[in-house]
């Protein structure tokens, strides 16, 4: 493949990732423990797509709690889960990298394609994620669950911060992957172009109803010059600004 340019923004649990443990769910229970005293489960909620503070927000009701005194808490219990994962998550989770990420995200890196997070993690469960799987470095910019309201909304949030972190990525298209319809109509909401992934809950079948651009099985199997806009189409919007490393971007990053 030439030389191309693109945003290309990625969900983590179900697309970047998969199986990684309770560590999460656990983090989100005990947070709301320690700040409202409440003891609330998982039993019966469906987690797939959802964003934290929605989930923290179902406990919350479910617990007794009315809307506004839900809208008070979240901060504080949203900066308590964030710190009772960081303290207790898995030490290694390259192990559950989906098959074939590494090597997509290594070509879209070569290819000056500017890449990005939409999350509905917590932003430092987010970011402490991508630590530990070995993929913190690919990525300059996200949106998280503090960020918006809807998944909608976040992956507008994250185009914008890779906008902005790149410049020359200004009016080159953006692609969102994920693996849940949420990321389908998320993708479709915002005019971008859709990528769906059977690698969490839904299989292929499932996905293809909700008519995303691409559908693939697993990232292994997806070729990334499919979503790499050429560079020419690219090249008269570059200002000569090259992108920041990872490390030193202010952007949707705890």
């Amino acid at each position: 493949m030439g030389d191309a340019a693109a945003i290309v923004l990625f969900d983590i649990d179900g697309t970047l990732l998969r199986g990684v443990g309770p560590c999460h769910k656990e983090a989100l229970i005990e947070g709301i423990r320690q700040v409202t005293g409440i003891t609330t489960s998982f039993d019966g909620v469906a987690t797939a797509g959802t964003l934290d503070r929605d989930l923290i927000a179902s406990l919350l009701a479910t617990g007794g709690y009315s809307d506004d005194r839900i809208r008070a808490a979240l901060p504080e219990i949203a900066e308590a889960c964030e710190a009772v994962y960081l303290r207790n998550c898995a030490s290694d989770l390259r192990p559950f990298v989906c098959p074939g990420v590494r090597r997509f995200l290594e070509q879209l890196r070569t290819h000056d394609a500017a890449l990005g997070l939409v999350t509905g993690n917590l932003n430092a469960i987010g970011w402490k994620k991508m630590e530990l799987a070995g993929l913190r470095n690919y990525f300059s910019v996200g949106a998280f669950s503090q960020d918006g309201h809807t998944r909608t909304e976040l992956a507008g949030i994250a185009a914008e911060r890779a906008r902005a972190h790149c410049q020359w990525a200004r009016q080159c298209p953006v692609t969102l992957i994920g693996d849940h319809a949420n990321d389908i109509l998320a993708a479709k909401a915002n005019g971008f172009r859709s990528v769906a992934v059977a690698t969490g809950v839904s299989a292929k079948e499932e996905l293809q109803r909700f008519l995303p651009d691409i559908v693939a099985r697993t990232l292994a199997e997806f070729n990334p010059a499919e979503i790499i806009a050429p560079y020419e189409r690219c090249q008269e919007r570059r200002t000569g600004i090259k992108c920041t490393s990872a490390h030193h971007v202010d952007m949707g990053i705890e």
